[in-house]
């Protein structure tokens, strides 16, 4: 072992190298580190100096961190995940700077049209060849059919790995997808369609972690989407390989608390792998507050096996949301959220969360779906109401948003003009949807005439990623990469951690020594090796 290093800034530099084991000693002057994990015996010079050992910490490279089964199981270097982020906020450009990095990327493909998705499978499919990417399948309760049409798509095109979001339970579409790419090997069921489920509720964790149920496989097997052996297969692997315990997070969520939510998840995939049996347990992730080295440090210490971002992936300079959107996310607090109608489960009064900073989306949308429930029709609303909404929200008249959205639902799913139809107010909720749709896309254009109806998904990460930039190069938003903010939270996690396991072994060494503000990246590549 070399000599100890006591110079703050030489003890810094020892500890950083997560990739090389450190000793704290006892000095006379206190504490000092010096590198190496080995000891001598036996032939040691008995003049040389002798330092009694404080602590020991082994290597802990952000490749370490976490399952190294989940960054095997999806051809990874880093167990790190985007998530995704509808309307393509997650975009192709995260993706492939996400893959390219050695960390999984997953597009946002919910609220687009299935050019649109096919469109971006086709590019990364030529960009990346091998390299793993994902494909969101978000549950469609109002359009059943444009859901099972992208599941046939990304059967069609060969996509391996969807990340399926906002289920309620699970729906002919995902258990499809993940059926249809079951097959026999020599060593058991070759699983070919991966599936990382996102929940933040027990009971739909429960169906995720379970075989799919028999009901929906007859349905598939009668329509020709599986066949009788896949069938069988199914019934001796869960519907999933990874789930992600959503905590509170931007978008769909329920706010659930993280340090309650992964411990709960981790305990029922236990009691429910003893009870299947399965070949390789589900690996349980955590999302919702990621956004500093202490809190991926936090979610690998409670045993997750991954950790996937959402909220600060948006306000970098990859994302499909504009830079007035950057800009108003970069200056967000932890407290400038607030939860609003979602528009794709708008009538039965699922919420989302968003950012209230410099926006009115939140109270607008909650407007429209208190107009919504207490009135039958839009004509019964009374006039005064009806004046406002067309002139402030909709900033047009009530009927030509209805030819609009005629029009619209005509290419994307007939029969739900079918219903509107014979129900005024199923007309109303589609011509209140077009508002919220409308909303997140006015703020992916940067359409600064609407900024005040941005809907602009995001969690209270947001605030506490921007607290701990502050100062540094990531405080910026044209600074701000998907790539630099994730090997920062990662090499930051192993900093974080590596100081726990000095405190639980008694050393406490100045601030200046441990190492905290955000990294350049071409100084992280030469610290991460």
């Amino acid at each position: 072992m070399a000599g100890p290093a006591g110079e703050p800034s030489d003890m810094r530099d020892l500890l950083g190298d997560l990739h090389s084991a450190a000793v704290v000693v006892h000095t006379p002057d206190g504490f000092a580190v010096a590198p190496g994990g080995s000891v001598q015996l036996g032939g040691a010079d008995p003049t040389g100096e002798c330092y009694p050992v404080a602590a020991y910490l082994p290597p802990l490279p952000p490749e370490s961190l976490g399952d190294t089964a989940f960054c095997k199981a999806h051809g990874l270097l880093y167990p790190y995940m985007t998530g995704a982020m509808a309307n393509g906020i997650a975009s192709v450009e995260i993706v492939e700077a996400m893959a390219h990095a050695g960390m999984l990327g997953s597009f946002g493909a919910a609220g687009l049209s299935l050019e649109r998705v096919t469109a971006a499978i086709d590019r990364l499919q030529a960009n990346l060849g091998d390299k793993p990417f994902a494909i969101n399948l978000i549950h469609s309760p109002n359009e059943p059919a444009h859901e099972m049409h992208l599941a046939a798509r990304l059967l069609e095109r060969g996509v391996r790995r969807v990340e399926a979001s906002a289920y309620l339970d699970l729906t002919p579409a995902i258990v499809r997808y993940r059926v249809a790419g079951l097959s026999q090997g020599p060593a058991g069921v070759v699983i070919g369609n991966k599936v990382i489920a996102k929940i933040s509720r027990t009971e739909v964790a429960t169906r995720f972690l379970s075989p799919a149920p028999a009901k929906l496989l007859q349905e598939l097997l009668a329509a020709g989407h599986v066949t009788a052996a896949q069938v069988e297969l199914a019934a001796r692997v869960p519907v999933c390989d990874d789930m992600t315990a959503e905590a509170d997070s931007g978008g769909h969520t329920d706010n659930r608390p993280a340090i309650t939510l992964l411990p709960t998840i981790l305990a029922l995939r236990n009691r429910l792998q003893k009870q299947f049996g399965y070949a390789e347990p589900v690996r349980v992730g955590l999302a919702g507050g990621i956004a500093t080295p202490a809190s991926v440090a936090a979610a690998f210490s409670m045993g997750a096996a991954y950790v996937c971002t959402g909220s600060i992936n948006q306000a970098c300079v990859e994302s499909g949301s504009s830079d007035p959107v950057r800009k108003m996310l970069a200056e967000a607090g932890q407290a400038d959220v607030a939860m609003a109608p979602a528009a794709d489960m708008f009538e039965m009064g699922v919420k989302l969360q968003v950012l209230k900073r410099g926006t009115m989306f939140a109270m607008r949308a909650q407007k429209l779906f208190e107009l919504y429930r207490q009135f039958p029709s839009w004509e019964a609303i009374p006039e005064a109401e009806r004046v406002q909404v067309e002139k402030t929200y909709l900033r047009t008249t009530f009927a030509d948003v209805w030819t609009q959205t005629r029009e619209f639902f005509v290419k994307r799913d007939p029969t739900v003009l079918a219903r509107a139809d014979v129900d005024p107010k199923v007309r109303m909720a589609l011509v209140f949807r077009w508002y919220l749709g409308l909303s997140s896309r006015w703020a992916n254009v940067g359409d600064t005439s609407r900024q005040l109806d941005y809907q602009v998904w995001c969690g209270p990460a947001m605030g506490a990623f921007n607290e701990w930039a502050k100062g540094s190069f990531l405080e910026a938003p044209a600074n701000r990469t998907v790539v630099a903010v994730a090997l920062n939270l990662l090499y930051g996690a192993g900093l974080h951690l590596r100081r726990e396991a000095l405190r639980q072994q008694g050393v406490t060494l100045p601030a200046s020594v441990l190492r905290s503000e955000p990294v350049e990246l071409g100084e992280l590549h030469a610290l991460l090796g």
